[in-house]
């Protein structure tokens, strides 16, 4: 595998992962948490994911795909969410290329294409 995955719930988890892998090509993907049986509350996370995965071959070597469960549904619909007002997201699924502009939300998250790029374009 060229990258390393970092599944991470709070942020003080996603610092310590960020701090650990300093000067690395960081990618994060911010969704709903799961439950038990593995599945998140929210339904446009649920159909982004495996587009995100099956891109993920495309990660630079060496990079880092964090990936940030942002709490369950009334936890982000709080807009005191902690990665809400941390990273300004305004909706969930979110991928970054964390220190850059380059983000896809939502329904860009279909288009593995747009995901393909954001994985291998500077």
């Amino acid at each position: 595998m060229v990258f390393v995955e970092i599944n991470v719930q709070s942020l003080d988890s996603f610092n310590r992962a960020l701090e650990e892998n300093k000067g690395k090509a960081i990618f994060v993907y911010f969704t709903g948490t799961k439950d038990a049986k593995g599945l998140s509350w929210c339904p446009d996370c649920v159909k982004a994911e495996p587009i995100v995965r099956a891109e993920l071959s495309k990660l630079p070597e060496g990079s880092i795909f964090i990936y940030c469960q942002t709490g369950d549904k009334s936890c982000w619909k709080d807009p005191n969410n902690v990665f809400r007002k941390s990273f300004k997201l305004s909706s969930i699924p979110t991928l970054l290329k964390y220190g850059t502009p380059q983000k896809l939300v939502e329904e860009e998250l279909l288009n593995s294409e747009l995901v393909q790029m954001l994985f291998t374009e500077d």
